[in-house]
């Protein structure tokens, strides 16, 4: 069994190791990591150059080694084939067996709900789903609520959202793949805080980071997508208060997608030249502060979420006081590092296993399938807003 699990990455330096060993890449199931010494490595991982624009820092995380996924499916894919649907809870046509055959779909009595969709992965592979999704459709638009799989052929699954489309309630009933991903101050409000109320705020507000001094003593700018701006967008053209809908108006006073491409031209300028490495991660800070990650068990499964990621990071950045200072790779580096705290598991025998740690205002989360190869999927690391 292959086994590539975060815990491994991060089992510890072997004392007396050569300088040869501590520059080597991390190997799957070998449990020895560099902590950090002259490569700059932690673990399999490395830190490449940042790639900065105004107030966002974007740090690649490389890798000479990766799982395979493969043998994954993500959203996107699914919801675009047609290998999974989403449906409102209680809803009908939910109706599937492995044969093709239709059977009767599960009685759910108390009918559609804000909080909770039904799924069925109808698939040959495992559904990875990660916190922070949006689906449209239905009566409402919903992100998903934490990270987690779903195995093949299994019955209809209530699965956990959040509404991010506060005032609508209509007579839909399916969902199709938004190919969004919300920015991180709402995907922590779901990930970590798991309040619908708190996730609407976030929505609302842009950014839930305050503002800050600079070492220097000067108070940060105001951030380029103010509450008022999105106020205004969701009284011109988004009066549902749909996330997408307010994100996507040029009402926010800002060109989000420029942003978006100049970034993406940066990043890809920077990467162009690796040599035995890939990106399998991003370690991302907004002014001096290193604010959030998402690292993924291999280059491929990275890509598959990069540009949805990319223009989530960039509306938070846009989001957030404008600050000058930078963070440095030794402040990103720590982001690489397992956390240590109070610690929650959650898990599905055969399927996944989530585990969350918490230690002041930060928060670890990690999601690894035990089927068909036991590996972490995703790694994602907060520093919290609040």
């Amino acid at each position: 069994m292959e086994r590539f699990t975060i815990s491994s990455v991060f089992a510890g330096a072997l004392l007396g190791l050569s300088s040869l060993c501590l520059a080597a890449a991390w190997t799957p199931g070998s449990g020895v990591g560099a902590p950090g010494g002259a490569a700059g490595r932690v673990g399999g991982w490395r830190l490449g150059e940042p790639v900065r624009y105004e107030n966002l820092t974007i740090f690649p995380v490389l890798s000479g080694e990766a799982a395979r996924t493969a043998g994954f499916v993500t959203l996107d894919e699914v919801l675009s084939s047609g290998e999974a649907i989403i449906s409102e809870q209680g809803s009908e046509g939910l109706r599937r067996a492995r044969d093709g055959r239709p059977l009767p779909t599960p009685d759910y009595q108390n009918g559609a709900s804000v909080n909770s969709l039904v799924l069925i992965n109808r698939g040959k592979r495992p559904l990875l789903l990660l916190a922070g999704e949006l689906v449209s459709g239905g009566k409402q638009d919903r992100i998903i609520a934490k990270d987690r799989i779903v195995g093949p052929g299994e019955r209809p699954l209530p699965l956990d959202v959040f509404c991010v489309e506060h005032g609508r309630w209509s007579s839909g009933t399916q969902f199709a793949s938004a190919k969004i991903m919300v920015h991180p101050s709402v995907r922590e409000k779901a990930a970590v805080d798991k309040e619908q109320g708190k996730v609407w705020d976030a929505v609302r507000a842009g950014s839930t980071a305050q503002a800050e001094v600079s070492a220097g003593g000067r108070p940060a700018a105001p951030p380029r997508i103010s509450a008022m701006a999105i106020d205004g967008a969701m009284a011109s053209e988004a009066p549902t208060q749909s996330y997408a809908k307010v994100y996507n108006s040029r009402a926010v006073g800002v060109p989000i997608d420029t942003f978006v491409e100049e970034v993406q031209k940066r990043f890809d300028r920077a990467m162009a030249n690796l040599k035995g490495e890939r990106v399998v991660g991003v370690v991302v800070a907004y002014g001096a502060e290193v604010a959030w990650s998402d690292i993924f068990a291999s280059p491929e499964l990275f890509d598959h979420y990069w540009t949805k990621l990319l223009r989530s990071y960039a509306i938070e950045a846009l989001a957030r006081p404008q600050m000058k200072e930078e963070a440095s790779l030794d402040d990103a580096r720590e982001f690489l590092r397992p956390l240590q705290g109070k610690e929650r598991t959650e898990s599905v025998p055969g399927v996944y296993r989530w585990r969350e740690v918490t230690s002041g205002r930060l928060a670890e989360i990690e999601l690894e399938a035990l089927d068909p190869a036991q590996l972490t999927l995703h790694r994602l690391m907060i520093h919290r807003t609040s």
